[in-house]
């Protein structure tokens, strides 16, 4: 049973459309997590960096099921920058602007 699974998965994912591809592989992420990190930049300068985040969303609007033109997610404040939840770090939500915010979002090595 676990055989015919894998390859159904398998040849719905090789065989199928990229953005099928792109759903499938978010499905697997939402499900099993990513070590996030985001960081804000002013011009070069860091000035936040959020750790152990499972993923970005996207605003959709209440009314007209629109895409706002923010990102909004849960993660730990890294505080001192150190790539290491601190027993004063805690999980936080945060925002921020897809327009006027210079960041970088990737997968903790």
């Amino acid at each position: 049973m676990r055989i015919a699974l894998l390859a159904t998965i398998f040849l719905v994912f090789f065989a199928g459309c990229e953005e099928k591809q792109n759903k499938i592989n978010r499905y697997i992420q939402n499900w099993t997590g990513v070590n996030g990190v985001l960081e804000i930049y002013a011009g070069d300068k860091l000035v936040k960096r959020f750790i152990k985040i499972d993923k970005l969303s996207t605003a959709i609007a209440t009314e007209d099921n629109t895409a706002r033109p923010y990102r909004y997610g849960y993660g730990i404040l890294d505080e001192n920058l150190n790539f290491t939840q601190d027993s004063n770090e805690k999980k936080v939500y945060f925002e921020f602007s897809d327009y006027s915010t210079n960041y970088i979002f990737f997968e903790k090595p």
